[in-house]
Formats: C-alpha cells, sequence, structure tokens
C-alpha cells in the first residue's frame, strides 16, 4: 500500500488526481450536509414505524435526526482514505479549505435573504396546499438562513471533529502500523464524531439557545447512536476502497508539480 505521513508537493500523477477527487467529494458532501442540515427528520417514519421513545438521561426520545447525517457517512470514509494516503497535513488541508467555503456559503446565502422578493414571485406562490396562504419569502428565509449559533456551532464541530480524526488516526496507526485498517478507521471515526456531535449541539442550542444541558446530551447520544452504527457499518466499503485505490497507484511515479503546468 503506498502511503504518505505528510502532504508532498511533489507526488506521482495518479496520487495527485487521487488527492483531486477526493477533496471534491469531501467538500461537496461537507457542504451540503450543512446546507440541508436544517430539517430534521424521524428516523422511524422513513420505515413507517411508530417512535421508539428511546430513554435517554431520565427523557424518552424518538430517532430525530438531522437531514445532513443522510451523506456525512461519505465524509467519514473520504477523511479515512485522505489519512491514509496523505496524512495529517492532507486532512488540515482540505478541512480548512472546506471550513472556509461552508462561511463563505453562508454569508452568500444569508445576503440572498435580504434581497427584497419581487411582487409578482411572491403572488405566484402565494397558496400552499388546499388553497391555505403562503408566504413564499418568509419560508425561503426560514429554510435557508440559519442562526448565528448553527452556523458557529458547525464549523467549530467540524473543523475540532476533523483535526481530532488525523490525529487519533495517526496514533492508532503508529500503535498498529500498516495493520489493523479497519481499528484506526473506526476508532477515529467514533472519537471524532463524538466530539463533533457533542460540540455542535452545545455551542448552538445551550450557549446561542435556551436547551438544558441534559437535552443537550440525551439528543447528542440518539445522533451518535446513528454515527456510531454508520462507521461500524462502512468498514467493509472502507477495505474495497483500500483495494481499489492500491490497484490504482501501483505503478506510479512521482512527478514534480510543474509538469502539470503548461509552457508556452
Amino acid at each position: 500500500m503506498q502511503n504518505s505521513g505528510t502532504f508532498k508537493s511533489s507526488m506521482g500523477y495518479r496520487k495527485r488526481q487521487l488527492f483531486m477527487v477526493l477533496s471534491g467529494i469531501f467538500l461537496t458532501n461537507a457542504l451540503l450536509a450543512e446546507l440541508i442540515g436544517v430539517k430534521i427528520f424521524s428516523g422511524e417514519g422513513v420505515f413507517g414505524l411508530a417512535g421508539a421513545q428511546i430513554p435517554v438521561l431520565g427523557t424518552k426520545f424518538d430517532f430525530n435526526l438531522t437531514a445532513g447525517v443522510i451523506i456525512w457517512p461519505v465524509v467519514f470514509i473520504t477523511t479515512d482514505i485522505i489519512n491514509e494516503y496523505f496524512g495529517k497535513d492532507g486532512v488540515k488541508r482540505i478541512s480548512f479549505l472546506t471550513a472556509g467555503l461552508i462561511a463563505y456559503a453562508f454569508v452568500v446565502i444569508v445576503a440572498a435573504t435580504w434581497l427584497p422578493p419581487a411582487p409578482f414571485w411572491q403572488e405566484v406562490n402565494s397558496q400552499g396546499p388546499n388553497g391555505a396562504p403562503f408566504d413564499m419569502d418568509y419560508a425561503y428565509n426560514r429554510v435557508f438562513r440559519q442562526g448565528l449559533g448553527i452556523i458557529v456551532g458547525s464549523l467549530v464541530a467540524f473543523l475540532v471533529g476533523q483535526l481530532l480524526d488525523a490525529h487519533v488516526f495517526h496514533w492508532l496507526k503508529h500503535l498498529t502500523g500498516s495493520r489493523k485498517i479497519w481499528l484506526r478507521a473506526t476508532g477515529s471515526t467514533l472519537v471524532s464524531q463524538l466530539v463533533d456531535t457533542v460540540v455542535v449541539l452545545f455551542i448552538a442550542f445551550y450557549l446561542f439557545g435556551d436547551w438544558s444541558l441534559t437535552l443537550v446530551l440525551s439528543v447528542s447520544v440518539i445522533n451518535y447512536l446513528y454515527k456510531f452504527t454508520v462507521a461500524v457499518l462502512l468498514t467493509p466499503l472502507l477495505y474495497l476502497a483500500h483495494g481499489v485505490i492500491d490497484r490504482y497507484l501501483a505503478n506510479d511515479q512521482d512527478v514534480p508539480f510543474d509538469t502539470f503546468i503548461s509552457k508556452d
């Protein structure tokens, strides 16, 4: 298996292409998860089941999850693959870039919600189901405009989780060498996502909101149970990805960066 503890400025053509593809997948899914995360859906409702009413810290909760968790597992796997082939430096580069672009996206979205709606647009969309009055501009703003607490919480939790994942991954790799991919991949994900889950809810709904600490911890447990289960179930997929990538990189050779720049 080709591996790198640090991100090199000179690397094989195929490995450079791999980093670009993985970065695109990582960035796209992380940004989408933040944008669709405003919707909370019923996990039981997906399967037509009644609420689970799981007792957590003296309160009963259903599996109500943010829509972002649907694609967040893709970020788990991509992070582990970048960790394996490009080291902590690779993870840090794409994590800071993604955090900056997420912040930029939120600024653009907030600016868009401040734009005055066109009267005809409001009128055309003035009725909901069964002819009920509907304020399209209000609905648009409610969906896209997230509170400061959620924005701050998401960005802090994302960066803390990603950097923690990178360090735990390589600490476990130091202990196991090239063996036990499942341990360093799953172990780092379980630790980082525990912190990520608690941090985002604590900042968004405790520091900036009116949730009690008990409620924050209770909802964190429900969301983490999902992430824990998914991380374990995706382990075989990680091995499959490693096999495919190793074959792809088998005959790769180091190429200086300026080789990729056309010259007249």
